[in-house]
């Protein structure tokens, strides 16, 4: 028994509650190391003072899921406690050992100070409550100045690769995605993603110069709230970006410390590291580092001071606004870049006006310490698009990698986010996955794969109807409408994937298993199950096919 791979922690990430009397208790072991685990927990106060209430119970632990390194065991029990205590038993060949409290015995234990400890009280008002509406929708981003000019208009530079640098609007509108609105709750779209539509001087909007105003470039408030009206009509959820770890050089609080500088009344509302605060840009495009931390090293995106009082109450000050215009939840842009302090109080005041709108975080790698239940409520899966790139482009990652690598994402993160990532595949900030692959079975292949794996499906405009685009802003042209360019045959493909995933509770909401795991035949099996429906998917990935067989 490998008891230095044994790991568990008395905290919301290996131990939480589902429901006021429901929890979840979940443990690492060493691969193929440990045969059986029994969890055995009690009530610490009835056990205690000996009462017949207070006696010893015990329920064994499955094997969920397994990585390159771990297995991951999960429990979920039910007890009517005010505090939680409990050990665990592990059987490997002939040897059994018991592990409480982070010490290991080879008796059973007996006493409660050598079990762990679980608070009910406090856990209680820790539930991980995610929206109810999120589980298994379909998911689908546009950038708003490509997306569609009112009335359809496709004439001049609309098709036009976008160049390097260049700040180039090809005018897009909100309208232009409101009358388009029909076409996406045709294709099965459940949520609209929107990059930045405030006020800026880019055509991305990233650097935001006002964030209480839409940008004239997009249309007026009106045209917004036109577009929540028009989206909620259909049954379709509006998410909007919010960029709130920089704003752009123009936001007026950084213009006011250009001009005032030490003397300004917004000078910490920023990190300046010196005075005078000055940039200056040459025409090949180096310029003097800035005196101000910033976004990367984009002078023209200075880092806001996010535990400056006063920036908070402007930020939730912005967060209310578009809630109360009707807005379905926020994505939120460099994430991992602001602190967990400000992201507690953030959710308590998005969460305080909607409980029901959801909370996204933009981070490119392993989210555990945002996803806990109090920051938010899922991430851009960006670990997926990776995995999926590497399955499909690189002749060195097996199936076998693949299972391992998805069952350490799903095997760390907390159970109630597994069925609400977002699974993208491209997006915005990467190359079209069409023209990294150059492939359309493996674009078909890698849709396949984001419809019938946990999470929420997260579809970049145009990918169905077979955009290309190298990286950015070669990845953000003009919304191909003329149908004599779309890919119809494709277009098809994705509606069917789509109804597919829409009509399956297993696909959007069940358990994940994956089985019969052969890098020999490149195949292996998903299994989803939800109640009593049970979906078995075959994945091919010599043939880059994906089945359902069951």
């Amino acid at each position: 028994m490998n008891k230095e791979a044994i790991f568990h922690k008395m905290d919301k990430e290996y131990a939480y509650a589902l429901s006021e009397n429901k929890f979840l208790i979940k443990i690492r072991t060493k691969k193929d190391d440990i045969s059986e685990v029994k969890l055995f927990y009690c009530d610490k106060y009835l056990r205690k003072y000996k009462r017949k209430e207070g006696r010893l119970f015990y329920k064994k632990m499955q094997k969920v899921f397994t990585d390159a390194y771990y297995d991951y065991f999960e429990v979920e029990i039910e007890i009517d406690v005010i505090c939680l205590r409990y050990f665990f038993k592990f059987v490997s060949n002939d040897e059994i050992s018991y592990y409480g409290n982070y010490r290991f015995y080879n008796r059973k234990i007996t006493t409660i100070d050598e079990m762990f400890d679980l608070s009910q009280q406090v856990r209680v008002e820790e539930i991980f409550d995610i929206p109810s509406w999120v589980e298994g929708s379909i998911v689908y981003q546009i950038f708003p100045d490509r997306f569609s000019r009112t009335n359809y208009d496709t004439s001049g530079i609309w098709y036009d690769p976008p160049k390097k640098f260049s700040r180039t609007l090809y005018g897009g509108t909100l309208k232009g995605i409101t009358q388009h609105l029909d076409y996406l709750d045709d294709l099965g779209i459940q949520v609209i993603y929107l990059t930045p539509i405030f006020k800026s001087s880019s055509d991305h909007k990233y650097n935001t110069d006002d964030y209480l105003k839409i940008d004239k470039d997009f249309g007026s408030e009106l045209d917004f709230k036109e577009l929540v009206d028009e989206c909620h009509k259909r049954n379709i959820k509006l998410i909007l970006d919010g960029v709130f770890n920089h704003s752009g050089f123009m936001f007026e609080p950084f213009q006011d410390v250009i001009k005032n500088q030490e003397k300004s009344k917004y000078k910490d509302w920023y990190y300046i590291k010196e005075f005078p605060v000055e940039i200056s840009f040459s025409r090949n495009k180096v310029y003097k580092k800035p005196t101000w931390l910033t976004f990367g090293y984009a002078g023209m995106m200075p880092k806001l001071n996010t535990s400056n009082n006063e920036v908070r109450e402007y930020i939730f000050k912005v967060a209310r606004k578009y809630l109360e215009l009707g807005i379905d939840g926020w994505r939120l842009d460099v994430a991992d870049e602001i602190s967990h302090d400000f992201w507690k109080e953030f959710r308590k005041v998005v969460k305080s006006i909607n409980k029901e709108a959801l909370i996204i975080g933009e981070v490119w790698y392993e989210s555990t310490p945002w996803l806990l239940g109090d920051e938010y409520d899922t991430v851009m899966n960006y670990e997926f698009s990776r995995d999926i790139g590497l399955l499909t482009n690189d002749k060195n990652y097996k199936c076998s990698d693949f299972v391992n690598d998805y069952s350490f994402l799903l095997g760390r993160v907390h159970k109630r986010v597994r069925n609400y990532l977002w699974n993208l595949i491209d997006s915005h900030d990467t190359p079209r996955f069409l023209t990294s692959s150059k492939s359309k079975k493996k674009l078909k292949f890698a849709l396949a794969l984001q419809m019938v794996l946990p999470g929420m499906p997260m579809i970049y405009y145009g990918d169905e109807v077979g955009m290309e685009g190298k990286e950015d802003p070669d990845c953000r042209r003009g919304m191909v409408w003329d149908e004599e360019k779309q890919d119809k045959e494709l277009l098809t493909y994705y509606k069917k994937w789509i109804d597919i995933r829409k009509n399956s509770k297993a696909l959007q909401k069940g358990t994940t298993k994956f089985i019969n795991v052969n890098d020999e035949t490149k195949t292996f099996e998903i299994i989803r199950e939800y109640k009593k429906e049970l979906v078995r998917v075959l994945v091919d990935l010599k043939k880059y096919e994906v089945k359902i067989i069951d």
